[in-house]
């Protein structure tokens, strides 16, 4: 699920969907606000795979864990550069 295989599609790995968050965070977000932008590109059909909220959270931590996001203070993700 992390990495694409011959049964899943970049866009259903983790890898993938990480991309799309770091494009979406080109400013700093809370959790609720980059769900909310990621939703609106998902009902839009560009996103070509569906994503739960579950994945969302277990991606970002991901991402966390990479050192590929940071949160602030105040409670706001960022990239890291």
């Amino acid at each position: 699920m992390i990495l694409p295989a011959k049964h899943i599609k970049f866009s259903e790995s983790f890898i993938g969907f990480g991309a799309i968050l770091l494009e979406l965070l080109k400013d700093k977000k809370n959790v609720d606000e980059l769900w909310a932008e990621f939703e609106v590109l998902r009902n839009s059909k560009r996103y070509p795979s569906y994503q739960s909220y579950d994945n969302f959270i277990l991606c970002i931590n991901l991402l966390y864990c990479l050192k590929s996001i940071d949160i602030d203070e105040s409670g706001r993700l960022y990239k890291c550069s």
